[in-house]
């Protein structure tokens, strides 16, 4: 059974949100449990309604999506946060998943789909395909990508050489199901890897592992 999810919507605009709120209340296992126009105090709403899922545009005004996904990843028990855009490519985006945010939604993504990847998230799997990860990150520029790139390469041998493999495995946007069968280990083994990992680097979620991967420029072999 789909794990039940207590979503609150963020978005400036109430008929986006009206949109959000009709195209998903149709499904029995989701409950939308608050709204708000910003991300000013985000983090109080959350602890109000219980909120397990935070589905939140990224460019508003006031407190932006950004400030807020920072804020709502820094709780001790943070809820998975979706990020909403009209871009596909919005630089914003990557600052977000740095930050935290499990993921990132079109505004544009059919109902079904929204849905799908809201269960998705909840259930621990990745809501980016590996072509829009990729489109992402290549067109990030940073001034600081050597200094990431020595970080990330130092933090990746951290990691034993199983762990490694799973983590680029997460960088090309595998399922647990599928990690299992190209490494030949049971899915158990490799969510055991993966929490491994979060622990061992301190990180919050998968799309964080893919960064990270990325920054390493760590190639599968």
């Amino acid at each position: 059974m789909p794990e039940a999810i207590r979503l609150l919507l963020v978005d400036d605009e109430w008929l986006v949100r009206a949109g959000l709120r009709t195209m998903l209340s149709g499904d029995p296992d989701i409950e939308i449990v608050g709204e708000a126009a910003d991300g000013d105090g985000i983090a109080e709403l959350v602890a109000k309604t219980g909120a397990t899922v935070v589905l939140m545009d990224i460019r508003m005004p006031g407190v932006n999506g950004l400030t807020a996904a920072e804020r709502l990843c820094a709780l001790p028990s943070p809820p998975h946060v979706v990020m909403l855009t009209t871009f596909d490519a919005d630089d914003l985006v990557v600052a977000a998943l740095r930050a935290g945010a499990s993921g990132f939604l079109l505004k544009d993504t059919p109902p079904a789909d929204l849905v799908a990847a809201l269960h998705a998230v909840v259930a621990g799997d990745p809501i980016l395909s590996p072509q829009v990860t990729r489109r992402l990150i290549e067109q990030v520029t940073e001034p600081d990508r050597d200094a990431r790139s020595a970080t990330a390469t130092r933090q990746i041998a951290d990691l034993t050489p199983g762990e490694q493999r799973v983590a680029v495995a997460v960088a090309q946007g595998l399922s647990n199901a599928d990690i299992a069968r190209e490494l030949f280990v049971t899915v158990a083994t490799v969510k055991s890897h993966i929490s491994h990992i979060l622990d061992k680097l301190a990180l919050t979620n998968r799309v964080q592992i893919a960064l990270l991967v990325h920054d390493a420029g760590v190639q599968r072999t």
